[in-house]
């Protein structure tokens, strides 16, 4: 499923190149020329929201894996529930955390989703890997490789969307006069970026 998203940038950069070329200005142009906009407008909507949906399902995922790595602990011999209950508040609490395509323009905002994410994912693993029972329990094993192998997804996942999201802007810098054509009650703000918001 990732593998769509680099394919529809090709598509998005070759309606980029047709939605710049000047062409003689009358009624009829002018139609068909909003109506392309238009689509792709559309278009690279809905690519931006799938690929910000695949990395927060992602995300979900992740914590899920967290989630059930602490319940895991739980049925074994693990003496300090209290310390797991603790885990189980601060992963609920992760999600309300979590950064969304408007306040993620805040680095703030990011950059504490960040650390509070690293530093369970950091805790957790270290807890599970430091029981004797890791050695032959297979399930705290796989979760805790799904943990790793998704969060080191996080930066992929991150650039997919900022691809998306910088041709959004561009298309927004260029086509600034046909905008309230496409959509009057539309505000077209740009989006925020990852590779802004971190500095990078």
């Amino acid at each position: 499923m990732k593998f769509l998203i680099p394919v529809c940038i090709v598509v998005f950069s070759a309606m980029i190149i047709g939605c710049g070329e000047k062409k003689t200005v009358s009624n009829d142009t002018t139609f068909t020329k909003v109506d392309s906009l238009t689509d792709y407008y559309l278009a690279i909507q809905d690519s931006m929201l799938q690929a910000w949906n695949m990395m927060i399902h992602d995300d979900n995922e992740k914590i899920l894996a967290m989630h059930n790595m602490v319940h895991e602990l739980m049925i074994t011999n693990f003496t300090d529930k209290d310390v797991l209950t603790s885990y189980e508040h601060q992963l609920e609490q992760l999600k309300h955390l979590r950064y969304t395509q408007k306040s993620m323009a805040n680095p703030d905002v990011v950059e504490e989703y960040d650390f509070a994410s690293n530093a369970l994912i950091s805790e957790l693993i270290s807890l599970a890997e430091s029981r004797t029972e890791f050695t032959y329990n297979t399930t705290l094993q796989k979760l805790a490789d799904d943990v790793r192998l998704a969060d080191q997804r996080v930066i992929t996942y991150r650039e997919e969307y900022d691809i998306i999201a910088m041709h959004y802007n561009q298309f927004l810098e260029q086509n600034s006069k046909f905008l309230k054509d496409i959509d009057p009650n539309q505000s077209f703000e740009k989006k925020p970026i990852f590779q802004m918001v971190s500095g990078e």
